[in-house]
């Protein structure tokens, strides 16, 4: 008898409902998060199904230790999106009442009707599930370095102008390196060609060190307005704070990345990935990591597509249509195809006509750049699907104007 389960977790604990294939209740009941939990939900089941391939189970997450160990066991489990459930709590009531015993209710009956629209858990590697673990701590890395250089720029804006004209990237080493040792006006003032040429030594920086000491002491010597003093020293101290801060991510995202580019190099599936045009091992490691490596996963290219966000989407009702981008789709996955493309356009022949056509007809540059990144995963699915390298002519050939078309 196969039996159909809701699970609606929560940090601690987890709400449990059994249901037969006529929707009759078998049970219920709140387990706890971990070891003990899991125990008793085995146990649970176990009274009503004689073998694991016959538990199907509704829950709102595709990951963590629980659902891992569902998956393990042998049970058929659904990652239901949440705003999927919430529409159909809508379906079945208009009340708005709420509880998470309903819930575990609602996904069991989820399962029971409608599972055929919704898909199993993705069965993915361990390897892959890793790589996609360091692709977005690294990212996070960056997003966050990206946060506090904004607010140094910020800082820097209010009472130390000359230093964003001495700099043009503030994560960079030459930037850190100085405004370690020179967070105020008055503290640059006083900085030698010297002392700024020992420090961009220290930091890294090998070529035209005499000639970048001089630039930097020139543009940090430039007349500014000045803050009041006790405002100035106050902004130093943040300053010296945001420095040490940035130069710790970077530290930490360089680290990231070499155990990134370890791990994806390892993968099978790298070498295609690395063939595509604007691939490189960090953006590889990207679209690796969100796509997964299961080979059943996405049976066409199109529903590869349709999860990546950059296939087109249609509304229609009666006399109106219209062909709209996608808003809800995984933005990190979303974010590297769309980086992809852009890389691709400076060394793809095919990718860089494909763009120009669509510019050509009047998109704008989003829009061409969203048509070529979907074009592109769908010649990525095909090398996937067949093990085969990116070829050029093989992924544009059938683009390019011939003889017959040309005489047309």
């Amino acid at each position: 008898m196969t039996i159909f389960v809701g699970d609606d977790w929560a940090e601690d604990h987890h709400d449990i409902h059994l249901m037969d294939a006529d929707g009759t209740k078998l049970a219920s009941r709140r387990l706890p998060e971990g070891l003990a939990g899991i125990r008793g939900f085995h146990e649970m089941v176990a009274s009503y199904a004689d073998e694991p391939a016959q538990v199907v189970i509704g829950i709102e997450t595709d990951r963590g230790l629980w659902v891992e160990a569902l998956a393990a066991a042998g049970y058929e489990v659904f990652a239901v999106n949440p705003l999927a459930v919430a529409r159909y709590r809508d379906r079945h009531q208009v009340s708005g009442a709420k509880s998470d015993a309903a819930d575990a209710k609602l996904l069991a009956d989820l399962v029971r009707t409608d599972r055929h629209n919704h898909r199993p858990i993705a069965g993915d590697t361990a390897d892959v599930l890793a790589i996609k673990v360091l692709a977005r701590a690294h990212q996070n890395l960056i997003w966050s370095r990206n946060r506090n250089t904004n607010a140094l720029r910020n800082a820097l804006r209010e009472y130390y102008p000359a230093a964003l004209e001495a700099f043009e990237s503030l994560a960079d080493r030459d930037a850190l390196a100085i405004l370690g040792r020179a967070p105020t006006p008055a503290d640059a003032a006083r900085l030698s060609v010297s002392k700024i040429r020992s420090a961009l030594k220290a930091a890294g920086r090998q070529r035209n060190l005499d000639a970048r000491a001089l630039e930097i002491q020139a543009a940090l010597r430039t007349e500014q307005l000045a803050a009041p003093a006790a405002v100035t020293a106050a902004f130093g101290a943040t300053t010296r704070a945001a420095v040490g801060i940035i130069a710790e991510l970077n530290r930490q995202i360089a680290d990231l990345e070499a155990e990134l580019r370890s791990h994806f190099e390892a993968h099978p599936d790298a070498d295609i990935y690395l063939s595509l045009p604007g691939v490189g091992v960090t953006l590889g490691a990207r679209v690796l990591g969100e796509f997964g490596d299961d080979p059943n996963r996405y049976t066409t290219a199109k529903s590869r597509k349709n999860y990546a966000g950059t296939s087109p989407l249609t509304v229609a009702s009666g006399k109106k249509r219209a062909v709209l981008a996608r808003h809800v789709r995984n933005r990190r996955l979303y974010d590297a195809i769309d980086q992809w493309a852009f890389c691709a356009l400076s060394c793809s022949p095919g990718a860089r006509a494909f763009y120009d056509q669509h510019r050509a007809s009047g998109d704008t540059h989003h829009q061409a750049l969203r048509a070529l990144g979907n074009r592109l995963v769908g010649i990525l699915h095909g090398c996937l699907r067949h093990h085969t390298a990116y070829d050029e002519h093989k992924a544009w050939a059938h683009r390019q104007p011939g003889p017959d078309t040309e005489a047309a």
